[in-house]
Parts: C-alpha cells; structure tokens; sequence
C-alpha cells in the first residue's frame, strides 16, 4: 500500500511536474508568437513615424525653395524696376534736360520737383531728383542755396537707397550729394562724410564698372587723402582705427581710368591727371596733359577750383613756349 501510494504519489509527482514543463512550455512559445506580433508593430510605429518626419523634411524643403525663389524674385524686381508710360517719357525729358546748359537744368529740376508727389515712390525718380539738386548746386553761387539743395538732394538720394540698395545710380548720387554736402561741414563733419562718400563709391563701381563720372570721384577722393596735411591726418587717426590712406598713384590711376573709359570726358580729369604728374616729377607728361585739357572748349559744369586748376598748370605750357 505504501509502495502503490509512492508509486502513485510519484507518478502523481511527475504527471503534475510533466504538465506543468508543458504548459510552461505553452505559454512560452505563445509569448514568443506575441513578441514578433509586438516588434511588428514597434517597427510599423517606426515606419510611421519616419515617413513622417520624411514629409516634414520635404514640407520644410518645399518651403524653403519657396522662400528662396521668392527673395530671387525679390531682388530681381530690385534691379530690373523699369518705368513705363508718363514715368518713363518724364524721365526721359529730365536726362536731356540733365545735359543742357543752366537754364534746361533749372527746368529739368522744376519738372521733377513738380511731379514729386506723384512719383516719388520710384526710386529712378528719386535718384533723378537728387541729381537735379545736384545740378543747382553747381548753378548757383549763393552759399545758403548751396548748402540746401546739397542737403535736400542727399535726402532724396538716401530715400532712393532705401528703395533699391542694388542701384548704381543711387550709390552714385549719394556719394556726389554727401560730398557736396561736406563742404558746408567742420573739419571732422568732412571726415566722416569722405568715408561715406568712399563706400557708395565703392559701391557704385561694383555695380557698375564702366562709369567714368565715379573713377572720376575716386580719383578725387584719393588725391585728397593723399594730400591731407598733418593736422587732418591727426584728426582721421583720431576718428578711425584704421584712418583712410591713399597716395597719388592711385589718384592716377582712378583718373586714367576714367579717361580710358571716355576719352574727352571732362576737362577737370584732364587737369587732375596733369597734376599728378606734375607732383609725381613727371612734368613732361604734366604738360602733355594739361595741353590736351587746354584744348577742350569750357563748360558750364567747371566750377571756381576747375579754373584755379587750369591757371596753375597753365605755367606748364608757358614755359614750353
């Protein structure tokens, strides 16, 4: 009896352990079969969740290559603003009045000055204007009016900036305008412009490099610093880390170009090349120039300095004679 309990209670033993090694058994294999079930669908998450940042990306691309030919087109509208209709015929009539003599200046500068309200949102406006009160600046010789119309032309020539930062024209005229705008300034005033002056100018040739007007104003501009005295140069050291330098050559070098550019384009580039040369030591070419400019007929647009230039180099050719 003992022995069939053991037996029993054994085989009980071992039934029991048998079936519950199976049924552990069991339930593994069916936590294995759910394991892939739950990696697939971790990996589908994923999937899911990639191609979403996937669209995201392209989404955000899309917008960017949006953004960009947007400010493509922006800029392109910038530079290639072209007036049309009664603007383009007023602009027109201005740049030929622009060429005449004082009186058609004059004019040209009423007509715009007329048409202000109307068109002064144009920037080929604008910057037309500030040459206009360039133009009387150079025509009147009342001190007052000179250092107004300077100052009302700059105006007009920043606003014109403002409008089109992408312009030679505008650069130009700003810089002719702050310039003249400088000699109504103290010593330190003229400094602080001559640096302006020497950005727009650098701006406008980069722009546009076949101008001979703007080598015309470098040329200007680096002979000036070349010959400052000891007193402005202490005052630019004073104003700049780095002060402007500059030296004759390269006044040279900027009115050549501008003569290289158009031949005959002005009497006064004449006369600064003849003096260059004439302070480099190179009189033979001094007078050779300043024949060459003696020659050209005067015009209107020769101011007082022009002719105080012409009489000193004049020496030049007495003495060849």
């Amino acid at each position: 009896m003992a022995s069939t309990y053991e037996e029993t209670s054994e085989g009980g033993y071992s039934t029991a352990y048998a079936e519950s090694d199976y049924t552990d058994r069991d339930t593994d294999r069916e936590e294995g079969e759910q394991e892939p079930e739950q990696e697939s669908e971790e990996e589908e998450d994923r999937s899911c969740a990639t191609v979403l940042t996937l669209r995201q990306e392209d989404s955000q691309e899309e917008e960017v290559e949006e953004d960009e030919e947007e400010d493509d087109e922006g800029r392109l509208q910038l530079v290639t603003e072209v007036p049309s209709g009664e603007l383009a015929l007023l602009l027109a009539q201005s740049d030929i009045l622009h060429t005449g003599d004082a009186s058609l200046k004059a004019e040209g500068f009423q007509l715009l000055l007329g048409n202000r309200a109307e068109y002064g949102e144009s920037r080929e406006f604008l910057w037309r204007l500030a040459r206009a009160y360039s133009d009387m600046y150079e025509s009147t010789e009342d001190k007052q009016e000179k250092k107004t119309y300077a100052q009302q032309g700059r105006e007009e020539a920043e606003l014109a900036l403002k409008k089109n930062g992408l312009n030679a024209e505008c650069h130009k005229w700003f810089a002719v305008l702050t310039g003249l705008t400088s000699q109504h300034e103290s010593m330190h005033g003229k400094l602080k412009s001559s640096h302006i002056l020497k950005e727009h100018l650098d701006r406008a040739i980069a722009l546009r490099d076949d101008d001979p007007m703007c080598f015309y104003l470098l040329g200007r501009w680096c002979y000036e610093v070349a010959t400052l005295d000891w007193l402005e140069k202490k005052a630019a050291a004073a104003l700049y880390q780095s002060p402007p330098s500059s030296t004759l050559h390269d006044a040279l070098e900027n009115f050549l170009k501008a003569e290289e550019l158009s031949p005959g384009f002005s009497k006064t580039v004449r006369l600064y090349i003849a003096k260059c040369h004439k302070e480099l030591g190179n009189i033979s070419e001094a007078t050779n120039w300043t024949e060459l400019a003696l020659k050209m007929s005067t015009n209107s647009d020769d101011d007082e300095e022009t002719s105080e230039l012409e009489a000193q180099l004049r020496v030049l050719t007495d003495r060849k004679i």
